[in-house]
């Protein structure tokens, strides 16, 4: 931990420095609420969000925000090591063509809708009110990557192999069920009068509630939809590897990891419903994924368990420019020139791409460093070629 604020209802641990207003405030607002527990805590890579601040980490006692989630449920990383060592330029160029083909981008979906084999297994979706009306769409959906910083990328790992790693989370039918279920609390919250200001955007149900218990279960429905659409892209882009190196290609197990759901767990001798809302699990022992930004390092982790941070770290680099800024004060020759010298297969290609450019991130390094406390590395991976959404 870095420092501490104590001026709120809960003291707001902060394991960063630079936190910009607009984030120092939603954190006073959610330490301020009056079911919150323990303290508050914000990750290395924290920044402005809606409701709660994008790297938060909320206990809460007998409600549930859909807000302190947010609209991609379940997104997050995953990653698989492979037994190549090498790589070559006209190698990765072909490589990430193909894996364009078969990756929807953007917006974009497949044209046609994808097995129901690849979807997650569940009786009760016809019980789900939103799931069950976005069932169909979301076929077509699975396996796409999405928009943002959801990426695809093909590394080179301190341990001497390539590595592919995918971010991308549960596409619409994840902001359908949090737009619903923000509404109906907003909507709930007025009617009770809630002591919780409407501005503030952190409406809330009541635990054990009809309305509650649809929303956990939607809310975890979209959690294992997000990982079922990284696992169809990750096993399509798999067979395109195979194609390429045939016999000389092995896949080691797939490492997967979420950093917006909220989780029942025991902190402090209190069973609370725990919100990660940028943030990923970093129990003891947990490996973990957290992303640079385009061009800088992304790293493999184990957990170390630190309960001062709810057993959590960063879910990556964390912004310190929004997109419109980014594409407004940075410079386009300049960025393309420093992924050019590095060797690297971008995909800053004009004005609108520099929201995704490495300027706009906070320094990983700097990150890492800040949160030694929380994870040990235990891989670094060098990016060679990157597909955006």
């Amino acid at each position: 931990m870095i420092r501490k604020i104590t001026t709120e209802r809960l003291p707001i641990k902060l394991w960063l420095n630079d936190l910009e207003g607009g984030a120092l405030q939603q954190a006073k607002n959610i330490a301020n609420l009056p079911f919150a527990f323990h303290h508050v805590a914000l990750m290395a890579d924290c920044h402005q969000g809606f409701g709660m601040p994008i790297g938060g980490v909320l206990a809460l006692d007998k409600v549930i925000i859909p807000n302190a989630v947010g609209v991609d449920i379940g997104c997050g990383m995953c990653t698989v090591k492979t037994s190549l060592e090498h790589i070559s330029h006209p190698e990765l160029k072909n490589l990430m063509s193909d894996i364009r083909q078969v990756t929807p981008l953007g917006f974009k979906h497949h044209k046609s809708p994808q097995d129901e084999k690849y979807m997650p297994a569940s009786t009760d979706v016809d019980k789900m009110e939103v799931v069950s009306r976005e069932y169909e769409n979301a076929r077509f959906q699975l396996g796409t990557l999405g928009g943002g910083n959801h990426f695809i990328e093909i590394q080179k790992g301190s341990d001497g192999k390539i590595w592919i790693m995918i971010h991308s989370g549960s596409r619409n039918i994840g902001k359908q069920v949090a737009d619903h279920y923000n509404r109906l609390a907003t909507k709930l919250n007025e009617q009770w009068d809630s002591p919780v200001p409407r501005s503030v955007q952190l409406a809330y149900l009541p635990l054990d509630t009809p309305e509650s218990n649809a929303y956990m279960r939607e809310m975890q429905y979209c959690v294992d939809f997000a990982f079922a659409n990284r696992k169809l892209m990750m096993d399509r882009i798999l067979d395109i590897f195979s194609d390429y190196f045939s016999s000389n290609f092995n896949a080691f197990p797939m490492i997967n990891i979420a950093h917006n759901y909220a989780a029942k767990e025991s902190h402090f001798g209190k069973e609370v419903i725990v919100h990660r809302k940028g943030a990923t699990l970093a129990e003891k022992d947990t490996t973990g994924i957290i992303p640079g930004s385009q061009g800088t390092q992304s790293y493999i982790v184990k957990g170390k368990g630190n309960p001062e941070s709810f057993n959590s770290c960063s879910h990556g680099a964390g912004r310190v420019m929004g997109r419109k800024q980014a594409q407004r004060s940075l410079n386009l020759k300049e960025e393309i020139k420093k992924l050019n010298e590095k060797g690297i297969i971008h995909a800053v290609r004009s004005v609108k791409d520099l929201d995704e450019a490495a300027s706009a991130y906070k320094d990983i390094n700097l990150v890492m460093k800040n949160q030694q406390d929380l994870v040990e590395v235990l891989v670094e991976l060098t990016p060679l070629a990157v597909v955006k959404g």
